[in-house]
């Protein structure tokens, strides 16, 4: 996904952000639900990304489709990403499935950190079994099986998967969207690292740190981010001094040499 696309699906990120704390795992069932809606009908993908089409039209449209068949949040997403721009009308689905994949993984997350590792166990177990067996394969694409086997079968593989990861492999064996199940769980799996970057504080510095200061250092981050996060110190002595600390997308850098980098822009302009 790119360009304009990539654009709008951020900005659907963003705004589902402020969704995640409360969000329960059926509002990504509901969204998943919606994907294949949108799959189904090619020449609603096609209304809905119609450039030449009001956004407002466009949320209106899906909004009356889905009634009151969805929550508030469900219905509100999907109209968010109808009044978006799509560079293809192939990415609406494409940023649907982020979403609602994004929704059961916040609610691992809403667990903690170990609610996210136990997540990716889970998704990684699938993976591994169905890799190992090509049976297995076969059987989980097979046309003419119903949907009802196939995902019954993929997860009698994982009996101890949690639910959030019931949803995922369940999805992944139901609505591939053209790709293996097991590929689709491992682009699940990325995105489940891609949340775990949140909750890891890499530290670097320029001589280690003592116990006590690290101890301060965890507390302060812990307050910063406003979550138990894990710290990972790195020694890096071409910072000169200082410290720099990236916890996700996110990097404070108070080192000498970022001071002198920011020195030598300013004079340079």
């Amino acid at each position: 996904m790119a360009g304009v696309s990539s654009e709008s699906l951020k900005a659907a990120q963003q705004a589902l952000e402020a969704k995640l704390p409360t969000a329960p795992l059926s509002l990504a069932e509901e969204l998943f639900g919606i994907l294949g809606l949108l799959d189904s009908n090619a020449g609603l993908r096609r209304a809905l990304t119609d450039p030449a089409r009001e956004g407002s039209d466009k949320a209106a449209l899906i909004g009356k489709l889905l009634g009151p068949t969805v929550s508030t949040d469900a219905k509100a997403i999907a109209e968010g990403l109808a009044a978006s721009r799509w560079r293809q009308p192939r990415d609406l689905g494409d940023a649907l499935e982020t979403l609602a994949a994004t929704v059961a993984i916040g609610v691992a997350e809403s667990k903690g950190v170990d609610g996210l590792e136990g997540l990716e166990r889970d998704l990684f177990a699938f993976i591994r079994v169905v890799a190992a067996d090509h049976a297995l394969q076969r059987a989980l694409v097979d046309p003419q099986a119903p949907v009802e086997a196939k995902t019954a079968l993929a997860l009698r593989l994982v009996p101890n998967a949690g639910p959030e990861a019931q949803v995922l492999i369940r999805q992944a064996v139901s609505a591939p969207r053209g790709h293996k199940p097991a590929d689709l769980v491992e682009r699940f799996v990325e995105l489940v690292a891609k949340r775990q970057q949140r909750w890891i504080a890499n530290v670097s510095v320029t001589r280690p740190l003592t116990q006590e200061q690290i101890k301060r250092l965890q507390a302060g981050l812990n307050a910063l981010y406003g979550r138990e996060l894990r710290i990972n110190v790195n020694v890096d002595p071409s910072l000169v001094g200082g410290v720099r600390v990236q916890v996700g997308d996110e990097v404070v850098d108070a080192s000498v040499i970022a001071r002198l980098t920011e020195l030598r822009r300013k004079l340079a302009g």
